[in-house]
């Protein structure tokens, strides 16, 4: 067994992150890539990752030198495998000579063996079962408990980084503000003065039912006069459609064809989100924008936001308790101390 943790035996130049996962996944990474950038100043980052991600090793280019679009493997759902990709995709990784590679996807089963195949001289992540402790590879078991950002984030630390906060991130460029502005949908709402409602996700059947996300939306734009925003991608006009055809009061449809840095940046100014879990609850705790999430399938342990005083997360997989999403939502929009929610009931929430 190595007493010294590995990040501090070897020289590393070069390190091969591989995660190919969506928005969400992708945001709760960001704790570990921060330590990885900070143990390792002077190597080199690559991200192997889905096709979108190329956006993502953009956005956290401080964390991030260099990205490799993975062509899909047939045991990973997250997208078809592309076959005739797959050898000049393994061959270009090889011949990058990288020092280590850093299997950050999952609990190893499936995602050892594609990792393993980059070629790198050393190797670490996850696994399932004993450990391994080499000279070079070093996998820990997998955590079975735990925030989703923890479990990476303490992978890393063990690997021999030290963390830089546990906190998200998302920042914003100057081209998503400009995107923002051409697009026109913010065009007539007043910074801190708005709430976000964003009833989509990336399956329907997580989402929560447009009837309820309009109940709770009237509410609020009548109880603390702000404006409604239903913000979506633009395969979830409809969906905001359908929420602003139950509402009696006036709603800003803003589920259109921009990315998510302009919808981020759309975001940024409002008092409060609303939202189903997914991605966009991620961007929210990046951009420190308070929120109220539900969850009807997740792990809600694993994927809520650890800031719980800002971030509240609804277990209402039978869309049964949309007066607390309510409650909680009012709470935060006044700012009510977190010790008096605990005294009125309002704690725990999920």
């Amino acid at each position: 067994m190595y007493h010294r943790p590995l990040l501090h035996r070897l020289d590393i130049e070069s390190v091969v992150v591989f995660r190919a996962l969506q928005l969400g996944d992708m945001l709760c990474a960001v704790p570990a890539l921060r330590a990885l950038r900070t143990a390792l100043p002077k190597a080199r980052i690559t991200l192997a990752g889905l096709p979108w991600a190329s956006q993502f090793a953009r956005r956290f280019r401080s964390y991030i030198d260099d990205f490799v679009d993975f062509p899909g493997h047939p045991l990973l759902p997250e997208q078809p495998v592309r076959q005739a990709q797959l050898a000049p995709f393994y061959a270009d990784m090889c011949a990058r000579k990288f020092t280590l590679a850093l299997q950050l996807h999952g609990n190893g089963g499936i995602t050892n063996e594609i990792v393993a195949g980059f070629g790198a001289y050393a190797m670490a992540g996850h696994c399932q079962g004993e450990p391994v402790a080499s000279e070079r590879t070093v996998l820990f078991p997998y955590p079975e408990v735990g925030a989703e950002s923890g479990r990476l984030l303490g992978l890393v630390e063990r690997l021999g980084a030290s963390a830089v906060g546990d906190y998200l991130e998302f920042p914003l460029a100057h081209e998503d503000r400009q995107e923002l502005e051409a697009s026109g949908v913010a065009a007539s709402l007043k910074p801190g003065n708005y709430i976000c409602v964003h009833p989509g996700a990336r399956t329907r059947d997580k989402c929560w039912p447009p009837r309820k996300f309009a109940e709770v939306a009237d509410h609020l734009a009548a109880e603390f006069g702000v404006d409604v925003v239903l913000t979506g991608s633009a395969d979830e006009a409809g969906l905001a459609a359908e929420v602003a055809e139950h509402m009696q009061a006036r709603a800003i449809n803003a589920a259109a064809p921009i990315s998510i840095g302009a919808m981020a940046a759309l975001m940024k100014h409002a008092r409060l989100l609303v939202c189903n879990d997914t991605g966009v609850s991620h961007v929210a705790a990046g951009l420190r924008v308070k929120s109220v999430v539900i969850f009807s399938k997740a792990d809600i342990a694993r994927w809520a936001p650890l800031d719980r005083d800002n971030h509240r997360c609804i277990w209402d997989p039978d869309a049964q308790r949309s007066t607390a999403v309510l409650q909680h939502a009012r709470a935060l929009l006044a700012g009510t101390d977190p010790s008096r929610q605990r005294t009125a009931g309002l704690w725990p929430y999920w």
